[in-house]
């Protein structure tokens, strides 16, 4: 996936049944927008399908844990202080989160970096007179619908530029209708659903990790923006995993039930 050659695109069935049933939609066409989402769902499929079949593919789940732990680098010094302008915010996220890699999914990484930071200021509105005020660094709730909305352009970012590449080729005359931009928005907000919060995760903690995270959640009951990106840090793993389909709600229950079995 370098950027020497073109990219030729994921293979295997389920792709090419993607593709083609985004070849065959028209916007005009009965129940158009039900379908593209449909198209949508599978695009997403068929990128945990072929996760969970070799996790090393794009070399996405690497890259996405390396820029997961930049993002929590990048929460403990917003937590310390706010940019001055929203476009210090945006260009930080994109250069410090996203990396300067030269494949497409470094490249849908840092584009999902600047998304994140674009709809976060769009949660958020008072961000803006916040940090022309330079009021003080920013609070857990933003930090934590940061790291949440990251995670989930990641895949929405990963799978537009599988879908403009497949537009582009293939079917040109879609161009006008941007079907990626609008499945890469149904796809974040599928996405959004699996990533785990750390505000979330610091005010519930149970199970095997409680041991090992026991210190760092007193802290974050003393002190939740400081201790928040090393939590941020720590979930960073399972929210790949979940995001790109290698952990499951199924395979979860069935850990636990184990764990319930050997006890």
């Amino acid at each position: 996936m370098g950027t020497s050659t073109r990219w030729e695109g994921p293979g295997g069935d389920r792709w090419r049944a993607a593709g083609g049933r985004l070849a065959r939609w028209r916007p005009d066409q009965r129940n158009a927008d039900q379908r593209l989402e449909e198209i949508a769902g599978d695009h997403l499929h068929a990128l945990h399908e072929t996760m969970r079949a070799d996790s090393s593919a794009f070399s996405l789940h690497d890259a996405a844990c390396t820029a997961g732990e930049r993002l929590a680098d990048v929460m403990g010094s917003l937590a310390k202080a706010a940019p001055k302008s929203t476009d210090e915010f945006l260009t930080l996220l994109t250069e410090e989160v996203g990396g300067d890699g030269g494949t497409l999914t470094d490249a849908a990484l840092r584009r999902a970096a600047a998304a994140a930071g674009r709809e976060a200021l769009e949660l958020h509105p008072e961000l803006d007179d916040e940090m022309r005020t330079g009021s003080g660094g920013f609070a857990s709730d933003i930090l934590c619908d940061l790291y949440q909305l990251f995670f989930a352009d990641v895949v929405s970012e990963f799978l537009r530029s599988v879908i403009a590449e497949h537009v582009n080729l293939a079917v040109p005359v879609l161009i006008a209708t941007d079907p990626e931009g609008r499945i890469a928005g149904w796809v974040a907000e599928q996405v959004l659903t699996l990533v785990p919060s750390p505000c979330e995760e610091a005010a519930a903690v149970t199970g095997p990790e409680a041991v090992d995270t026991a210190k760092v959640v007193m802290g974050y009951a003393q002190d939740p923006v400081s201790a928040l990106p090393e939590i941020a840090r720590r979930l960073v793993p399972r929210t790949v995993g979940r995001v790109l389909g290698l952990i499951t709600e199924e395979a979860v229950a069935e850990t636990l039930k184990d764990g319930e079995a050997a006890a």
